[in-house]
């Protein structure tokens, strides 16, 4: 995959591109970046991107000659032009997934009081991150790109991914480690047990009570399965599951065995 930026602030990637699974992922080239200073493609010869709002306004409006020729320079057939914008669709794990499956990602980061409409004509792909104002669109490219690399054949562990928030369309369950007991609070038992249909379980049944507590908008789009209501069910009570508890008798028999 080729990932394409333009950008008034080349630099503001500096530190992204040079970290963690990024910086990695890079360095095994599973993806290719390329930066482009929008500014170096105005034709105006104090070298402005910029101007006023045409019948007034506040701040200032980034011009189409300079961006759209800037798109010019590196598009092909194949690339997809990204543009993010309180009217593009919220982006989700999908969308990374998705788009983790294309050729050519082209990310325009617009700045200022926003972009001139007719640049739009130009774009493929509208997204949101959510209905707050930034300063800029580099942040929102950064997001968008780790995102979308994490997914990328290599980039990561397969079962991590496997395993995260949004795969299955719930949240992902509690994760524990060492020590045991910190100021008091424990790893919960079954995780000790040994038996990994018996966790799995588990964790199932925490992802779904994570989901309806704290996601219910994602919860109501989740199809429940006879399993899932039996969870369910088991959640409107305190009291441990007989399936949990055999679970963590067995494993404490055979620990003591051991």
């Amino acid at each position: 995959m080729k990932i394409t930026i333009l950008t008034l602030f080349p630099e503001f990637f500096e530190s992204f591109l040079n970290t963690s699974i990024i910086k990695r992922a890079l360095s095994k080239e599973i993806f290719e970046i390329e930066l482009i200073n929008i500014r170096d493609y105005t034709k105006d010869p104090h070298h402005r991107v910029d101007n006023y709002p045409t019948g007034g306004g506040a701040g200032l409006i980034m011009q189409c000659q300079p961006i759209v020729d800037a798109l010019k320079s590196c598009r092909s057939e194949k690339s997809k032009v990204i543009l993010t914008t309180p009217r593009g669709k919220l982006f989700k794990q999908e969308d990374a997934i998705n788009l983790s499956r294309e050729a050519h990602l082209i990310f325009l980061a617009g700045h200022y009081e926003g972009i001139d409409e007719r640049v739009n004509d130009y774009v493929t792909d509208f997204y949101s991150l959510g209905d707050f104002i930034m300063t800029g669109g580099e942040i929102p490219t950064m997001a968008m790109c780790d995102a979308i690399i994490r997914l990328l054949d290599g980039a990561i562990a397969k079962e991590s991914i496997e395993d995260e928030s949004f795969t299955e369309g719930l949240l992902e369950y509690p994760q524990y480690t060492f020590p045991y007991n910190f100021e008091g609070k424990t790893i919960p038992d079954i995780l000790f047990c040994g038996n990994h249909k018996a966790i799995a379980k588990w964790r199932k049944k925490q992802s779904l009570r994570l989901t309806k507590s704290l996601r219910p908008d994602l919860f109501s789009n989740y199809v429940l399965s006879k399993s899932d209501l039996t969870l369910l069910k088991e959640l409107e009570t305190d009291e441990i599951a007989k399936w949990e508890q055999e679970a963590i008798n067995k494993g404490q028999k055979f620990l003591k065995k051991s």
